[in-house]
């Protein structure tokens, strides 16, 4: 035989209680079978609250208490078709009313509301809907649960009398009808007769206790979920259904926060090696989840993520705890005495604090409760008074496997940290099927989400990305993260979910990713924006495994990178200006990176998408030592020196390196070198040496005073150096040479200059924008390292970008 327990949701509409009608009927046809129902959806809390109305004197409580009667009539008149069942029915519902309706007229008249008939009035949820199923389900035998569902009290406490309650059980089922039906939740006190309850979620309670009794095949749940969840579903989007727990596992889940099925009901079931099985109501073909003894291929080492809101910390802390016996008994017995709750303990070793974990509405009574137990030692100086911290979270990574995984406490902190995750307290049992953590509850959703996937309990990675420019460069990067995005999930298991874009004055954001078909639609209609908005909405929405993508030239976006690398957001840059500013601040970035566990990366400040400052920084790590860098950094340059001709003039190969997108949207950023002592100076630092742009030696080829002015300005005189260059170059092509602007690093000294190369140098034969980079080191003395290919280009350079953005996915 099997018990199957239904819930709220489950008998909350027309459509729920039709769908398990069908699950009950197609199940009885097999064996017999005990159906426990929960109230409808909502009823016990609308019970409770027309119970304080009528407490409280006002007269409210006789529309809440017609709304509940309105309900429930409606429900009958929906799926009781036949006129005879329906008047029946209705005349045994009617009666439960009027019984309710005199219960809560006699606490409107004497203002008074004792445990006794509350339990009562929260007991007719129960005893109205289980009359309704029972009378649609054909065949169906109802069973008042009363009569074999006994409690005792115990220390002023209600529980269950398991001994009287399983004979009681076994002897009303003794012979099974093909379909029982039981309101869950309701019980009996043993001695006077009253109506208790098992407590909320308490008909899961009732399942459990009449299967372990009945030693049945199997308990099913049947709720309006698909089984027990890696993570909260509602805040971890790539959530999924988790097919096996043990009874444990599903005992820490649920001790912390996965409200899928009641606690206590493991316990009865498991004694016996009964599974539970979850299942939804609204899915009867999904599979579920099975609760078991033994898992079969049991790999992950986690199973699940649970949490719980609202949590405050409470600290006991003074030099008098140490070594001395029995605080902690004190401590413990004076708030269970007060009926507060601790679920998590944290102690140090040194014994001179514990710090307890409680909810935030038990805060207040409990450092109440605190300070006067320990009121003694408070006002002599041998403890403090308590400090309580609220607004925090707690979260649990459960697992059977942790025990037999080394190093995943140190994989927990390293996650946390490296995404910006302090913790306040952590306990972790000598089982280590549990490791328990308090964050702040502004950091909950962040926490969730990078345990989840960082345990590898999500189907994809996820890296999130905050695009800032959409010009040639990340106009491109966003067309190849739209091209490239369902291969990386498909070959990769890798999400890049951009959630935020930003123009130079409107920005988007969406926390579940952004439509990249109708992007710029959207940011023509957006609100304004400006660097300093977007970094505080970007710190505000506070997403695990973000990056900032800076695709700009903007000196403003490059002053953002400092804070949001204190803030644990990776930062990926097209934009030169932060690598080649100060020292210090390049410096501080650098090291801002490594402390915080975050990534910096720029590779496509110097030659596009050409690995270069990879390789530099792989030579290093290696033990190498960079000794000179020769390089043609500029692709707009090498493009203008290899167009001109006696047919094109210098002034022209300008203006078509500028009309196909080589140079800067200010070209005399090109032709004044200062792209190229930006690149210098970079590759320099990054070779290990400590150099300004000031101290790089410039050899220019176009006057300075061609750089004063506007651009216009600049466009006009510009042909007037084309007889000039025209001369020099017909003298340079008769040598056989070529022109080339080469950065010069020896031993950290620095320059640029335009030179003439002959045909036996590297940088002859240098075509179209192409750069080249000669690195000579200790191990690559004799015969330098090459480096060549596109040095510029929007399709390139944004390669390099989407390049760097999966380093740092590490794909």
């Amino acid at each position: 035989m099997k018990v199957l327990k239904f819930g709220g949701t489950s008998v909350g509409s027309v459509s729920s209680i039709l769908s398990l009608q069908k699950i009950v009927e197609k199940e009885a046809k097999h064996q017999p079978i005990i159906v426990v129902v929960s109230a409808l959806g909502g009823i016990t809390d609308q019970l409770i609250a027309t119970s304080k109305l009528a407490l409280k004197g006002d007269d409210s409580w006789r529309t809440e208490f017609d709304s509940i009667v309105a309900r429930h009539h409606k429900m009958i008149d929906a799926i009781i078709t036949d006129p005879h069942d329906r008047e029946v029915l209705f005349n045994k519902v009617d009666s439960l009313f009027e019984q309710l309706q005199s219960i809560y007229y006699g606490v409107f008249l004497i203002h008074d509301l004792s445990h006794k008939t509350e339990d009562t009035i929260v007991s007719y949820g129960e005893r109205l809907s289980s009359r309704i199923v029972a009378t649609l389900i054909r065949g169906a035998k109802w069973f008042d649960a009363r009569e074999f569902i006994k409690t005792e009290e115990k220390l002023g406490k209600r529980s269950l009398d398991s001994e009287l309650t399983n004979k009681l059980v076994l002897d009303t089922f003794a012979d099974l009808p093909r379909i029982s039906l039981v309101p869950g939740f309701i019980a009996q006190d043993r001695d006077s007769g009253d109506i208790t309850n098992l407590g909320r979620g308490g008909s899961d309670y009732t399942a459990s206790i009449l299967a372990a009794s009945l030693n049945a095949e199997v308990l099913e749940i049947w709720t309006d979920v698909d089984g027990f969840m890696t993570a909260d579903p509602r805040v971890i989007k790539g959530a999924y259904t988790i097919n096996e727990l043990s009874y444990t596992e599903a005992m820490e889940l649920c001790n912390f926060g996965a409200k899928v099925v009641y606690p206590p009901t493991i316990y009865p079931v498991c004694v016996k090696n009964i599974p539970i099985k979850v299942k939804n109501t609204f899915n009867p073909d999904g599979e579920g989840t099975i609760i078991k003894s033994h898992i079969e291929n049991n790999q992950k080492p986690i199973k699940g993520i649970s949490s719980i809101k609202g949590t405050t910390v409470i600290t006991v802390t003074g030099l008098s705890m140490v070594g001395v016996v029995g605080v902690n008994r004190r401590i413990f017995s004076s708030l269970a005495n007060n009926g507060i709750s601790v679920f998590l303990v944290s102690q140090a070793a040194s014994e001179n604090n514990t710090s307890i974990g409680v909810k935030d509405e038990d805060a207040e009574n409990a450092v109440k409760v605190l300070n006067e137990e320990f009121r003694l030692e408070i006002e002599d100086g041998r403890m403090f008074p308590m400090h309580a911290e609220s607004g925090l979270a707690t979260v649990a990574i459960v697992g059977e496997n942790m025990k037999r995984t080394p190093g995943i406490s140190g994989k927990l902190f390293e996650t946390l940290g490296r995404s910006g995750i302090s913790i306040t307290a952590i306990a972790q049992g000598a089982s280590e099927m549990n490791i328990s953590f308090v964050v702040k509850g502004s950091d909950l959703r962040k926490s969730l989400n990078v345990l989840h996937d960082s345990f590898f309990l999500s189907e994809y990675k996820v890296l999130n990305l905050f695009i800032c420019g959409i010009g040639t460069v990340g106009g491109k990067l966003i067309e190849q993260i739209k091209s490239q995005y369902e291969e990386l999930k498909q070959n990769s298991n890798l999400k890049l979910n951009v959630v935020g874009i930003t123009s130079s004055k409107n920005a988007i954001f969406n926390r579940d990713g952004l439509n990249l078909d109708n992007y710029q639609e959207e940011l023509k209609e957006s609100e304004p924006s400006n660097p300093e908005h977007l970094r505080d909405v970007i710190l505000k929405m506070n997403i695990f495994n973000s990056v900032f993508v800076d695709c700009t030239a903007s000196k403003d976006v490059a002053a953002l990178y400092q804070s949001l690398l204190e803030n644990n957001i990776s930062v990926i840059a097209a934009n030169k200006i932060a690598a080649s500013s100060t020292y210090e601040d390049y410096y501080h970035l650098k090291q801002t990176a490594i402390q915080r566990g975050v990534k910096f990366r720029f590779e496509t400040n110097v030659g596009a998408g050409l690995p270069i400052i990879g390789t530099i920084n792989d030579l290093r790590n290696s033990g190498d030592k960079i000794l000179k860098i020769e390089a043609v950094l500029s692709g707009t340059l090498n493009f203008i020196f290899n167009e001109i001709g006696a047919d094109v003039p210098f002034s022209e190969t300008v203006k078509r390196a500028k009309e196909q997108g080589y140079s800067e949207p200010d070209p005399r950023i090109d032709l004044s070198g200062t792209d190229v002592v930006r690149k210098l100076v970079i590759l320099t630092r990054e070779a290990g040496y400590k150099v300004e742009q000031t101290d790089v030696e410039k050899h220019l080829f176009v006057p300075d005073d061609y750089f004063q002015g506007s651009v216009e300005d600049f466009w006009k005189r510009l042909p007037e150096l084309d007889a000039n260059f025209e001369e020099r170059r017909q003298k340079l092509s008769e040598e056989g040479k070529r022109w080339r602007f080469v950065a010069t690093m020896e031993h950290g000294k620095t320059n640029v200059a335009l030179k003439e190369v002959d045909s036996t140098h590297p940088f002859y034969n240098l075509e179209g924008s192409n750069n080249i980079v000669l690195l000579t080191t200790d191990r690559y003395k004799e015969y330098p390292m090459q480096i060549q290919g596109y040095g510029a280009g929007a399709s390139v350079t944004a390669a390099g970008v989407f390049a760097n953005i999966m380093s740092i996915a590490n794909i």
